[in-house]
């Protein structure tokens, strides 16, 4: 009887020391490093449960034992992340487990997209439309469609999405773009519509988002944007009209080439700052906060004319003898 347990004793020895080894092993091999020799993009496809993800990693050789991972489940399930939709990066030398840990993290592959100050909604879409890997909802909507996907019913879309740079991942949409750039406008607006002046001629933040685009589209010289907010300040608390001829552009359309006519500056659009008194019916562009910033907070001054030198920058004048002047001297003699 003895020698019965002896030998059943040796036996189990035997049989923990085999299982210890195999399970040892079987760690060797998720700790293995995966192969691949560069920084190499892989897509967890959308629905893609673990077990079809390890059985495409084995088939593309990115894995060499696909039953040490499919294993996993048995022995570590709490180990087993629930994986994202997404491209990851799988780097050279990274262990199979720190692979798995990645495909179920937030650390997907994004791409940047630069929305710049001053551009239209309509050169926004068309940038939305040529993002790669963007999935795109919008494509052949109307703006009126899109701002009603957005839960912005009869909301005119010009100038509501604030221009900034974007990252998206594969399996975002352009309308996952176009939310996040219309509550950022929202927010920001509301933030600096708080902030200002007591004796502003503007009425709500729409108009100063109007006004905004305006100053947007004037000048790109950071130091001008104020005392331009300064010089229509004054001009609609004098009842003068704003003058302002990308104002006129935005109303010619796609009918604008370049320049702008005696004729172009009689038309009489809703846009045409030049026929019309008071502000356009809506913003013409997409401002930045700086513009934003200065419409609500104009530099005080007596200006009430400006033109534009040529190079970026403005000439401001307080009376219309000296702006002909800078008129003659800046455009007519160029």
């Amino acid at each position: 009887m003895l020698r019965v347990v002896k030998i059943l004793l040796v036996l189990a020895i035997l049989a923990g020391a085999a299982l210890f080894a195999g399970y040892r092993y079987w760690e060797s091999r998720l700790e293995a490093p995966i192969a691949v020799d560069e920084p190499t993009l892989y897509e967890v496809p959308r629905g893609a449960g673990y077990n079809r993800v390890v059985i495409d990693l084995a088939r593309q050789g990115i894995i060499e034992d696909g039953w040490a991972f499919r294993l996993l489940t048995r022995l570590e399930p709490e180990s087993v992340p629930s994986l994202r939709a997404g491209e990851y990066m799988l780097e050279p030398g990274m262990s199979g487990r720190e692979m798995i840990a990645l495909l179920g993290s937030d650390r997907v592959v994004t791409y940047p997209l630069t929305i710049p100050e001053g551009w239209t909604f309509q050169q926004m879409r068309q940038s939305l439309d040529n993002a790669p890997k963007l999935e795109s909802r919008t494509e052949g909507l109307s703006d009126e469609e899109v701002m009603a996907l957005l839960d912005r019913d009869g909301i005119f879309p010009e100038g509501w999405f604030f221009p900034d740079t974007y990252r998206y991942h594969k399996g975002m949409s352009d309308l996952d773009i176009l939310g996040q750039a219309l509550v950022r406008m929202e927010t920001i607006l509301e933030e600096v519509w708080a902030e200002r002046a007591d004796d502003l001629p503007l009425d709500s933040p729409y108009e100063a988002l109007i006004m905004a685009s305006l100053i947007e589209r004037e000048t790109g010289a950071p130091e001008e944007r104020r005392e331009i907010a300064g010089v229509f300040k004054r001009r609609l608390e004098r009842g003068m009209r704003l003058q302002t001829d990308p104002t006129v552009i935005y109303g010619m359309g796609e009918r604008f080439d370049g320049r702008i006519t005696r004729a172009d500056l009689r038309e009489a659009t809703p846009y045409n700052t030049y026929v019309i008194d008071g502000m356009p019916p809506t913003p013409i562009a997409m401002p930045g906060r700086a513009s934003l910033e200065a419409a609500v907070d104009p530099l005080p001054g007596e200006t009430l004319y400006f033109v534009s030198r040529g190079d970026g920058t403005h000439h401001f004048s307080r009376t219309l003898r000296e702006h002909n002047n800078a008129v003659n001297r800046y455009i007519r003699n160029r």
